[in-house]
């Protein structure tokens, strides 16, 4: 080889240096964003993906943080005392984070639809797993976690329950991810985001708004979830989606809501990874599949943000196990390329990719949801 040929090195030149973390948790936040583009929208057409994977634990490493140090601060929650919380797997690991940042014992309480190697992660980071054996008659898994955090605590003194349902705390932890948006894409005209407890969706869009006050909101949701005002039903898809109503749920920020079923997530998840090298779990393919529907109905030019939560390794037996997703019926056909649409969110009881464009609390709290939202392709 001919030295003489290669350019001087400089460091630094050709991709920034990163900053070297202190501590596990300076490694939560400034997290990349990615472009994605066919085959989920026409060529020169496709959206900026959030990859919130790349925080150590997932998009939930936030609030975990956040939460403790606000509780912390305010005096709900002593110095070394434990925290117990219900989680299907991320924010545990968000959790564990905090506890080993702050210096406290985390118990997750979690349902046997948490994978395997999420169990043994969680004991690895500190944290004792606690597992309901039987769902709650009406509220599901998430109510018989509820359920045994509450007895939990009231036999560890001093215990405390960051309540990731209904904790402001919870949407103030993702502003910062709306500045980082801002940062990294200048002008943000749509944002999709999957919708569990409502944090993300409402915390994100509330800061992006005071930039970007027509901004739309997309909500993705799953099949069988009670959120959008759909009966309860099972659901295998983790991490979006509840059978409780959250309080944190803004209903009043979004636009409209698409409903995906599971064969639609694993598709697309599957395909993020072939073309663009992008992992995930179920809420990551779901919200790609929206977000390169509105890449493909929006006007050229509308710049499309979306949130993926999370990263592959917890999904590596299920989502991308052929096994597993054959056993599951979710490879036996092909997912539909447009959604079904329903007028209202209780029209009828959804089983695939489904959109509304009326949001509404099913419970009737708080202001009126946005009814402004335009037909796909006229904004």
């Amino acid at each position: 080889m001919n030295l003489s040929l290669l350019e001087p090195f400089t460091p630094g030149a050709y991709a920034p240096v990163p900053s070297i973390a202190r501590r596990p948790s300076h490694l939560v936040g400034n997290t990349p964003v990615l472009w994605i583009g066919e085959p989920f929208a026409q060529p020169g057409r496709g959206f900026f993906a959030k990859l919130e994977g790349a925080n150590p634990g997932g998009i939930k490493d936030r609030p975990g943080l956040h939460m403790v140090r606000s509780a912390r601060r305010r005096g709900d929650l002593a110095p070394g005392a434990p925290i117990v919380e219900s989680s299907s797997g991320t924010l545990g690991l968000g959790l564990a984070l905090a506890g080993l940042t702050y210096g406290h014992p985390v118990t997750v309480v979690s349902d046997p639809g948490m994978e395997a190697a999420v169990v043994r992660l969680l004991a690895a980071l500190g944290a004792r797993v606690d597992l309901v054996s039987d769902p709650h008659s009406r509220g599901g898994w998430q109510q018989a976690r509820r359920d045994r955090v509450a007895d939990l605590l009231a036999c560890l003194p001093g215990a405390w329950c960051p309540d990731q349902y209904n904790n402001p705390d919870n949407v103030a932890a993702y502003r910062p991810l709306a500045g980082e948006l801002i940062a990294q894409l200048g002008r943000i005209d749509v944002l999709v985001a999957s919708v569990g407890t409502g944090g993300h969706s409402a915390g994100v869009t509330a800061g992006l708004r005071e930039s970007f006050p027509d901004l739309e909101l997309i909500g993705v949701d799953t099949v069988g979830s009670t959120i959008f005002g759909q009966p309860a039903g099972t659901r295998l898809m983790r991490g979006l989606g509840s059978s409780i109503h959250p309080e944190n749920v803004d209903y009043a920020a979004f636009n409209e809501v698409h409903w995906v079923a599971p064969a639609e997530a694993v598709r697309a998840c599957r395909q993020l990874a072939r073309r663009h090298h992008a992992w995930g779990g179920w809420s990551v393919g779901a919200v790609a599949l929206v977000a390169g529907w509105a890449a493909r109905t929006h006007p050229i030019g509308t710049r499309i943000a979306a949130v993926f939560p999370d990263g592959p390794h917890r999904y590596l037996e299920t989502v991308y196990s052929d096994a597993w997703c054959d056993a599951h019926g979710l490879l036996d056909r092909e997912p539909p390329g447009e959604p079904d649409e329903i007028a209202e969110p209780d029209e009828r009881t959804v089983t695939c990719w489904t959109r509304c464009r009326r949001v509404r609390d099913p419970l009737g709290r708080g202001p009126a949801a946005r009814t402004d939202a335009a037909p796909a392709g006229t904004r």
